[in-house]
């Protein structure tokens, strides 16, 4: 599409600590899943971009993994990544747990928080505060976290909102519009996200791992899509491996007789037949593998950066 009908496109990177609500937000504006969630940290592990058209203008949301104090390899990689994301971006919402901040003033999500305004070198012209979560409390609480992350001159705006509920949203999303450069769609206009579907699919599938065993399985599970197949009858037959780093892991997640992978397996199949919009036949299996976090190939299957020790 040419600038002469008028149209502006851009980069909106939305940073925050662990489980601020980044891939919800992105979600709601984008108005489809393209970013998985879950309430284990660090569910996103690499930028997911999702696409949003306000009127003429194209948002590019970057759901940045969430920026904490990294302690392994693979935390590194992420840390990095988002950072890289806020260099890139012509506009930086920072969302914020207003909840978690006001009840824990001095807690890990008000530590990383704090680090991040720190180290936040976007103009201010150019970057937004988003306190979340709102719907559950009161407004009068609000204020001095605002008087706390939001001195005068740190941030063009505060926006107020609720990813979940919708609250907010697209007040946040006419100031993103407003900062986006003239020039033509740098996506279709029907493009949700720049994902690959078998990315998508293997992150699908993560999430309704996590939201299974959210407790029982550590930080250490990834999905990889191996196979894909497109049948004559326009379904489509994915093979995943769910990788664990020991055997008891594994034991978790086939769970008895098999029932726990196969009620993951069932919950993963139905969001990606919503979202193909066709039928598929998902087939998973579990693997041991120790080392999949130091693996090379694995960052670059996930777009990060391997960090050297």
């Amino acid at each position: 599409m040419s600038n002469d009908l008028g149209t502006r496109a851009g980069f909106v990177a939305v940073i925050g600590a662990p489980n601020a609500g980044k891939s919800t937000l992105v979600n709601a504006l984008v108005g489809s899943k393209v970013s998985i969630v879950s309430h284990k940290v660090q569910t996103t592990r690499m930028p997911v971009r999702g696409v949003a058209m306000r009127g003429n203008t194209q948002l590019v949301l970057v759901d940045t993994p969430g920026i904490f104090s990294p302690r392994r390899r693979l935390d590194r990689a992420m840390v990095k990544s988002a950072w890289s994301g806020v260099a890139d971006a012509d506009c930086v919402v920072v969302i914020v747990d207003a909840t978690d901040l006001v009840a824990h003033p001095e807690g890990l999500a008000a530590r990383d928080t704090a680090n991040i305004l720190s180290e936040l070198k976007s103009p201010a012209t150019k970057a937004a505060l988003a306190l979340n979560k709102i719907d559950t409390m009161k407004r009068a609480d609000l204020l001095p976290l605002i008087q706390r992350l939001a001195p005068p001159g740190r941030f063009a705006q505060v926006f107020m909102i609720s990813a979940l509920t919708g609250d907010g949203l697209e007040e946040l999303a006419a100031w993103c519009a407003e900062q986006m450069p003239p020039g033509p769609l740098l996506y279709p206009p029907d493009q949700a996200a720049d994902i690959p579907l078998r990315l998508l699919a293997s992150e699908i599938t993560r999430e309704k791992l996590y939201l299974r065993l959210h407790d029982e399985l550590p930080y250490a599970a990834s999905v990889e899509s191996e196979k894909w197949e497109e049948k004559k009858d326009g379904s489509v037959r994915i093979h995943q491996v769910i990788y664990v780093q020991r055997a008891g892991q594994k034991a978790i997640v086939l769970g008895k007789g098999g029932q726990t992978i196969k009620v993951i397996g069932e919950a993963a199949r139905r969001e990606l037949e919503h979202l193909l919009e066709r039928r598929v036949h998902l087939f998973l299996f579990v693997k041991v593998r120790e080392n999949w976090a130091e693996s090379r190939e694995h960052y670059r299957e996930l777009g990060l950066e391997f960090p050297e020790e």
